[in-house]
């Protein structure tokens, strides 16, 4: 086998990208995005590109947040691997999209397998495995159960202690690692953190209460550098069996709308099975499926 040759784009050269196949189909979408040149990174192996990746970030951010885009030729999970040891930017998380029910297509599984295989020879490891929806006005706007009161809260403290509570016990795979390198306070940080980087306003966020002032959970409607999102729906454990999720997300996806939104994005991991529901019942399609993958350090130099 020849020698392999990785190199790092620029805007003169970020046409080398796209000179790779797409089996997963995402190459338009991924487009969309709007990657920085200087944040991809292509290996050619006999004049042929056999592994890309671009890291991703908001475009004030001065070091990628994540991968975004990882593509690996069959028979090339070494030339993946070796593509992100050596890049001078390693972040924790890895994102793998895939189509809804891969699993089901032999050949998309086996383009997830070659693209898994050399996530974890570069360090990484499979987090979890999450639904992505996409709502449009087209889906209906979802009824409004009528049953919490929605209030903005200026005061993170009291955002904060909900998330402590609300992160006490959770199926979120994100918050569950969180929890275990540094408590349930790390986690409760860790999603305040995310919802000060997103570029909606602040005067977004709400809090849901009973009819008798007795808190429930909170919504984050949001904006992300992609568009609008649903960025958070949490409740509280004393407060859970009675479908509140439900609640919330027809709030927040009422509440995106009534500002603007023509379409809503959303995700869930999928064992988290009671929202994956509420998805479904709030007219949520599921348009992708991701394997986030993590790695608390990787790489070298290269």
């Amino acid at each position: 086998m020849t020698d392999l040759v990785i190199r790092t784009l620029d805007a003169s050269s970020a046409h080398l990208f796209d000179t790779m196949p797409d089996p997963l189909h995402f190459a338009e979408r991924h487009r969309l995005i709007g990657f920085r040149p200087e944040w991809q990174r292509i290996a050619v192996r006999d004049g042929r590109t056999v592994a890309r990746a671009a890291w991703w970030a908001r475009p004030e951010d001065a070091e990628p947040l994540l991968i975004n885009w990882f593509d690996v030729a069959e028979g090339e999970e070494a030339a993946g691997a070796e593509l992100l040891r050596t890049a001078p930017w390693h972040p924790e998380e890895l994102e793998l999209d895939l189509p809804p029910g891969w699993r089901d297509d032999p050949r998309l599984r086996a383009a997830a397998g070659t693209r898994a295989a050399a996530a974890r020879s570069a360090g990484y490891e499979p987090l979890v495995e999450r639904f992505l929806y996409r709502w449009t006005p087209q889906c209906g706007l979802p009824e409004r159960p009528g049953r919490l009161v929605f209030t903005a809260e200026p005061d993170d403290a009291v955002f904060h202690d909900l998330l402590r509570r609300i992160h006490s016990v959770t199926l979120d795979a994100h918050a569950r690692r969180a929890i275990a390198a540094g408590g349930v306070e790390q986690a409760a940080q860790e999603e305040m953190d995310f919802f000060h980087w997103m570029p909606s306003p602040r005067s977004w966020w709400q809090i849901a209460r009973t009819r008798t002032g007795e808190p429930v959970g909170v919504h984050i409607p949001g904006r992300n550098p992609a568009g609008p999102c649903v960025g958070f729906i949490g409740v509280v454990p004393g407060q859970r069996g009675h479908g509140y999720a439900y609640d919330l997300l027809a709030e927040c996806t009422h509440f995106l709308a009534a500002h603007g939104a023509e379409f809503i994005a959303a995700a869930t991991d999928q064992g988290n099975f009671p929202m994956a529901a509420h998805f479904a019942t709030a007219g949520y399609p599921v348009v992708r499926e991701r394997v986030n993958f993590w790695a608390e350090r990787v790489g070298g130099a290269g």
